[in-house]
This record gives C-alpha cells, structure tokens and sequence, in this order.
C-alpha cells in the first residue's frame, strides 16, 4: 500500500506540472492544446541537460548543480516551442486549437529523434538516482517518512508552485490584471494593462512549468530509463484535461493530480483484470472530468467557469 501511495504522488508529480502551465497559458485566454508536445520538448531539453552535466562532472556529481542544470534546460525548451505558439497565435492571431495540435505533433517527433540520435543515456541511472533522493531522515521515520519524505525535489517543487501560483492570481496584482485579461483583453487593454505582453509572458512560462513534468517523468518517475514520446504525449493529455478538473484552480490540481495518477497505476498495479478493464480504469480520469465539466456547467457559477475569452483570439483594432 505504501509503496502504492508513493508511486501515484510521483506520478501526480508529472500531472502537476502540466496542469499548472496550462492553467497559467488559459489564465491569460488561450488555449494551448500544444502542452503535451511541450512536455516532450522538456523532456529532451532536461535529458540533454542531464547529459551535459554528467558528461563533464561523472566522477563526482553535486546534486543541486544536477537539479539546477535538468530543471533550467527543461524549462528552456518548454518556454522556446511555447514562444513559437505565443507567436503564431498572438502576433499572427493563428486558430488557437490547430496550432497547438500542431505543437504536439512536431514536439513528440523531435524529442523522440532528438533522444534516440544525440543522446548518450549511460549515465542516466546514476544521475536519476540523485535527482530523485529524498530527505536523508526519510529512513528513520518508517511510514511517515516513506510517504511524505522519501520524494526528490522536484516534488516538493510542484506543490509549492501550485500553492504559489494560487496566491499569485488571487493576491497579487498581476494576477490580477492576468485574469481580467482572459476574461475580457478589450477591457483590460482600455484599462491601460498591455495585454500583448502579458499573454506572452503567460504563455511561455506557462510553457517552462509544463515543460518539467515530462522531465520529471524520465528523470524521476522511470528512472532515467527512456520511453517513446508517445507516453509522455499521454500523459500531457491528462494535463490538459485535470484543468477541467480542478476547475482552473492550482490548489485544487494537486488533490486532482493525486486523483488521476492513482487511477493511472491501479490499471497497472491490479492483478486478474482483462485488458479491457485496464483500459477502461485508464479511461475513467477523461469520465470524469467530462462529468466535472457538466456538473459545473449547470451549476453556472463564474468561480468554477473558464475565463470568458479563452481560445478567442484578441483584436485590438476590433476593441
């Protein structure tokens, strides 16, 4: 049981980080369906920082210096392919969907080729099992420890970022003028808050936070070992639809996450399933979201709506 709760919180580590970026990029009005391929983009970019470090530090590895270099190349490549859909979609005003379809396409297929070809994986065992200690009193304090302790940074990391930017849209100003901006960027633009840059910047961070949930996955979660994009691409799906979950709410993502990782490993972790029970255990987080969905649909309130201008691209000589 133990070992079964510390799997899904690991797992609902790499949820997390989607969710929050995208929950971040839709805050601002737009809609980018680009996220798992983003993912994969930070799963290349933070095995290639992984790769780099390990290179030229093997011998003697310091653990921050390996979290720091996975952690800025993830965020690196996720916040480049998000620039290239700010662009299209808030310069060029491209359809929001199609080309976050696009984004997906192109990042699963560079990542798997940009791994398989320029990627020298032998160190990765050594260099996952540094990313992924956990505290050092971890042993000492039996289950508690193993559950709440026994967790690499990264983490502890993505809790605290959605906690962070929870308050950061509820109690900060530019949260604030984020907000209103994907509600209404006619009136936020008349108001005198720039609403171009403010949707860039939300998009590409957006883009940085999502991007380390599918570094996390290879370097955390499997460790170190190399899955085909395809399976972080999944996953990024599911990202995408514990928005709808957690109703647009980072705080409310991180029970979400724990929810939809745990139905994730039971069709896995069951013994004397069918196939098609599997199948359908690995189904029931797009159930019930599309429930979710319905049930916040009727009840109407604005608290667990999504912001009103959201996959509508902005015209400021429309306003």
């Amino acid at each position: 049981m133990i070992s079964l709760i510390v799997g899904t919180v690991s797992l609902a580590t790499v949820f997390l980080f989607g969710c929050i970026g995208e929950i971040v990029t839709e805050k601002a009005g737009h809609l980018n369906l680009g996220i798992p391929g983003i993912m994969c983009m930070g799963t290349a970019g933070g095995c290639w920082g992984v790769y780099l470090y390990m290179a030229m530090f093997n011998a003697n590895p310091s653990w921050f210096l390996l979290v720091i270099f996975a952690l800025h190349f993830a965020a690196l490549f996720g916040a480049t392919t998000a620039a290239i859909y700010a662009f299209l979609t808030i310069s060029l005003h491209c359809n929001q969907n199609i080309t976050g379809l696009a984004i997906t396409t192109f990042g699963a297929g560079f990542t798997q080729f940009f791994i398989d070809t320029y990627i020298d994986r032998t160190h990765f065992d050594a260099a996952s099992k540094l990313i992924s200690k956990g505290m050092p009193i971890a042993s000492k304090m039996g289950w508690f420890g193993e559950i709440f302790l026994s967790y690499g940074v990264f983490v502890y990391f993505a809790i605290a970022l959605a906690v962070l930017t929870s308050i950061f849209f509820k109690k900060t100003r530019a949260g604030l003028h984020l907000r209103s901006i994907g509600e209404n960027p006619a009136t936020a633009d008349a108001a005198g808050i720039n609403v171009t840059l403010y949707k860039y910047l939300a998009v590409i961070i957006g883009g940085g936070i999502a991007a380390l949930g599918g570094m996390f996955y290879i370097m955390d979660y499997i460790g170190g070992s190399w899955e085909n994009a395809s399976t972080i691409e999944a996953l990024g799906w599911l990202s995408v639809a514990l928005v709808i979950f957690s109703m647009w709410k980072p705080s409310f993502a991180i029970l979400g996450s724990i929810i939809f990782a745990c139905f994730y490993i039971l069709a896995f972790k069951l013994t004397g399933i069918t196939f098609t029970q599997m199948a359908l255990l690995k189904l029931l987080p797009y159930v019930v979201t599309i429930i979710v969905l319905i049930v916040t649909s009727v009840i109407g309130s604005k608290g667990v709506q999504p912001p009103a201008s959201l996959g509508q691209n902005y015209f400021r000589e429309e306003r």
